[in-house]
């Protein structure tokens, strides 16, 4: 049963979602804790961490290991969880490859259209909307900590700042930025 709804749900999830993987973190992180309850917030932040550290795009790879956590924690078997993380990144695929297939035979033909141009400057705005509410809900106590003057609330503060700063005024490459985050903390930590 858990995995015809882990289905349907990222089926709706990759319809919905326009502009990338970090606009499908809010929709994906509403489905999987809120409404379903499949995984805590912590769970769900351990899972956004490591989709962002491995290859390939974060909404597919949030998609994966939400599946195979979600299958797991309902007390199936592991090779079930791949099966469901499986699942998941197949049906949060599976509609936007096709729409993106008939949009751009679309596009194609009619790309000098000034409406086409139009409804492409809107959908570019959405995106970014889109973007920043995935940002705003990942500012939870399981991410920064507990606000206040603890170590890991500072800590995480300061390293969201100067991310922010070099990525945005300097233009850092973002792999150097990750890794120097991660030696950032490794140092806060071991010490």
């Amino acid at each position: 049963m858990i995995l015809l709804q882990l289905f349907f749900t990222f089926l709706k999830i990759g319809i919905f979602t326009f502009g990338g993987g970090y606009t499908m973190v809010a929709l994906i992180q509403n489905e999987v804790v809120e409404k379903h309850g499949w995984m805590t917030g912590q769970e769900f932040t351990d899972v956004l961490a490591i989709s962002q550290m491995t290859p390939g795009p974060v909404g597919i790879n949030t998609a994966t290991y939400a599946g195979y956590t979600a299958v797991v924690n309902a007390g199936l078997p592991a090779w079930q969880g791949v099966v469901g993380s499986l699942l998941a990144s197949f049906a949060v695929i599976l509609l936007p490859v096709v729409a993106m297939l008939i949009v751009y035979s679309y596009l194609s033909s009619h790309k000098d259209n000034p409406m086409v141009a139009r409804v492409l400057r809107v959908l570019r705005l959405t995106v970014v909307g889109l973007i920043a509410a995935a940002a705003l809900l990942l500012l939870t106590p399981e991410s920064f900590g507990q606000p206040g003057f603890n170590r890991q609330f500072v800590v995480s503060v300061l390293l969201f700042l100067g991310v922010f700063y070099f990525s945005w005024r300097h233009r850092t490459n973002p792999i150097l930025l990750i890794f120097s985050a991660g030696v950032v903390g490794w140092l806060a930590y071991s010490f």
